[in-house]
């Protein structure tokens, strides 16, 4: 374990006047609380927090980070409250130290919609201050660096959520070193015989080829020093995870890949960064399409550099970045920059963006995402994205993620533009609204009024700003189709029990079901989210239940054991008057089909679970969902027609999906609520004698069976 001499000496280095007061008790206090805890390893627990905050000191951090760092696990994990420590340490440390145990409680490797959520509180955390999250980064870094004494299932979950979230996090941060370094101890856990094989055949290129590296920044300082420019160069082979991400993206072997050596060259002055391009071109063939500028078109995090790839040795290519110092600090620490120390004051560098600003950017575009999976998606993407830059006819510059289109271009320059696009023009010349957008193109975007976004945009767009716009602009048009969908379902459950849906009525039924108005209601009614029978049931409970004697749907089967439950089997639906048999099923009880169902043909080799049922001979209620597969013409009032005819039929309608829309025609699924196998054949016979009806059909899919059935 660091000692408290060898920690504050760290810091001193760049801080000469650092708080060793406050520090030395920080250390002492998060000793005395983890005092007897040990980790897996067997060694002291306090080891932990010391050496997140000796990482912490390499990015030159303030007091702060460093006190918070050495308390991270104090609130959580010991009797220390967030009261003892405010008192102790302040408001400041103490609120940070609250952060980062938030974080930590934060299960983001779980699923769907918990880790979405998870996520926007993550983001929340980050936006109040993000040196929350550089504490929880370096916790995640020293807890890799030590996972070996962890269980292999907490391995395995560890690594998979620092590939999936912590490493590209830090990237977008601009931490790219630590990035890389999470990428491959969490590749070492995830995939350790592609690491071996890697790093055995990087072994077996040296022995073939010698030492590339030396030789190449050999030969870049000898041309600097030709040309009289003052620079340091340092090349470094690419990290294993790095090469196996290249080997799966080009779907090459090793031996065919090229570039997987990287060289660095800092310089005094952004115009000797022009100069030692210009030096290392005349050298060695620049490869194209490889070129990027992030000095004069920084990236949102700061992060400024030339980037280039040119042929070297042997045909080799090689990716050289080139950068003043400052620059260069801002790229080792990103956002982190903003709370380095030099010297003993805080540093001034003139590239580290606003933290405030940063976070705001990449949170803002989500936080109209109702959606929690939606948003996760957008979180994701903007996470993993890399740049372009792109040009309005006007020369502003737009940036963009890498494989963005002209949609994501428009809704960037504004969401009234992107909803109006109906086309583009890349360069002058008219392309498909799903052109890639390359490096320096100009972009116009034409629009139309009137137009509205189209559902085959999602599929189009790769910003989450883009996706956002268009799934809300999508929304508020489906809401107008669900309401009307909803007055004529309205309209059919309530004349079914010879009543009318008038404004009062669905206002009162709005009411009695906490919906805020009539078209709330409508709304979820023709979305599916609630039947007709709800909604009659909310104003008419008496006539809702119109079925009088009828057989409760719990006892309608006969030949089923005392106490022995029944499902329907969703293939076939089987319906009152057809003949049925049961399949058992442990912790299901009965599966019933109808006879002619294909899916039984999967129990012939069973007989011991077949069961001869038989249905009730009395009068059963309109409670059995049968789907019907329709196609209707594309005219005014034809589905309120169809639904009216249900609704004569005496049948409830429970819900209704548009299975696809063409100019001409509608085609749908319709569940409808029926008594019996005669209701079916009477409403199927009066909706093909229907002349806006081109053809129904009812669905039996033996791909559809009960979730967990076996």
């Amino acid at each position: 374990m660091i000692a408290c001499e060898d920690l504050i000496a760290l810091v001193r280095n760049y801080n000469p006047k650092t708080n060793v007061a406050r520090l030395t008790e920080a250390y002492e206090f998060g000793f005395a609380m983890h005092d007897g805890q040990l980790r897996h390893s067997g060694e002291p627990y306090f080891s932990h927090p010391v050496a997140v905050a000796a990482i912490l000191t390499e990015q030159h951090l303030d007091d702060a980070t460093l006190i918070t760092a050495l308390l991270h696990d104090t609130i959580e994990d010991t009797k220390a409250s967030y009261g003892e420590v405010a008192e102790r340490f302040g408001e400041e440390v103490a609120m940070l130290v609250d952060g980062v145990t938030k974080l930590t409680n934060l299960q983001l490797s779980s699923r769907e919609t918990k880790q979405a959520e998870n996520f926007r509180k993550l983001f929340m955390a980050m936006s109040k201050d993000l040196r929350v999250i550089l504490v929880k980064l370096a916790d995640r870094l020293h807890n890799m660096r030590t996972i070996k004494a962890m269980r292999p299932d907490k391995q395995l979950q560890k690594a998979r959520e620092t590939m999936d979230i912590y490493a590209p996090l830090a990237g977008r941060m601009g931490m790219q070193w630590m990035r890389e370094e999470l990428e491959d101890l969490a590749f070492r856990v995830l995939n350790p015989e592609g690491r071996q094989s890697i790093i055995r055949r990087f072994i077996t290129l040296q022995k073939e080829t010698g030492d590339v590296i030396h030789r190449i920044t050999g030969d870049m300082r000898t041309e600097l020093e030709k040309a009289k420019i003052d620079a340091q160069v340092f090349g470094r082979a690419k990290k294993p995870y790095s090469i196996w991400r290249k080997m799966q993206q080009k779907e090459q072997g090793f031996s065919r890949l090229s570039d997987i050596y990287g060289f660095r060259i800092i310089t005094g002055s952004e115009a000797d960064c022009y100069a030692a391009l210009g030096v290392i071109h005349q050298r060695w063939r620049a490869v194209p399409g490889r070129f990027k500028d992030y000095i004069s078109q920084p990236k949102s995090n700061g992060y400024r550099s030339i980037h280039t790839t040119v042929s070297g040795r042997d045909g080799k290519r090689v990716e050289v970045q080139i950068r003043t110092q400052a620059m260069h600090d801002v790229a080792e620490t990103g956002v982190a920059a903003h709370w380095s120390y030099r010297d003993g004051v805080r540093t001034q560098n003139p590239f580290a963006v606003d933290p405030a600003r940063w976070i705001s950017s990449l949170t803002e575009q989500f936080d109209g995402e109702d959606d929690h999976d939606e948003f996760l998606e957008a979180v994701k993407l903007e996470m993993y994205s890399d740049q372009v830059f792109c040009f309005t006819p006007k020369g502003d510059v737009v940036k963009l993620p890498r494989g963005a289109t002209p949609i994501d271009f428009a809704y960037a320059i504004h969401t009234r533009i992107g909803s109006a696009c109906v086309g583009a023009k890349i360069d002058g010349i008219r392309v498909p609204l799903w052109t890639r957008i390359k490096n320096g193109q100009s972009v116009e975007v034409i629009t139309a009024e009137g137009q509205t976004p189209q559902v085959s945009w999602l599929e189009i767009a790769t910003t989450g700003k883009a996706r956002t716009a268009i799934r809300r602009a999508l929304r508020e048009v489906d809401r107008e189709r669900f309401i009307k969908l909803g007055h004529e379902l309205a309209r059919s459950a309530f004349e079914h029990v010879g009543r009318k849906a008038t404004d009062k009525v669905l206002d009162t039924a709005a009411k009695h079901l906490l919906l805020p108005d009539r078209n709330a209601l409508l709304a979820r009614l023709g979305s599916a989210e609630l039947t007709g029978h709800d909604v009659v049931q909310a104003i008419y409970p008496d006539l809702a239940r119109d079925d009088g004697d009828a057989i409760s749907p719990r006892r309608a089967v006969i030949g089923l054991e005392p106490g022995q439950s029944f499902e329907r089997g969703p293939c076939c639906q089987p319906l009152p008057g057809e003949r049925i048999v049961g399949i058992t099923f442990r912790g299901k009880g009965v599966v019933v089909h109808s006879i002619d169902c294909e899916r039984l043909g999967e129990y012939e080799d069973q007989p011991n679970r077949w069961v001869d049922l038989h249905w009730h001979s009395g009068t059963h209620p309109a409670a059995y969902a049968v789907t019907l597969d329709l196609t209707i013409g594309n005219d005014s009032g034809v589905l309120g027609r169809i639904c009216t005819l249900i609704g004569e039929k005496k049948a409830n309608i429970s819900n209704l999906e548009f299975v696809d829309r063409k100019p001409d025609f509608y085609r749908l699924k319709i569940d409808v609520e029926l008594r019996d196998v005669e209701q079916l054949h009477s409403l199927m016979l009066a909706m093909e004698a229907e002349s806006d009806v081109a053809a129904i059909d009812r669905m039996r899919d033996k791909t559809r069976f009960i979730a967990g059935s076996s």
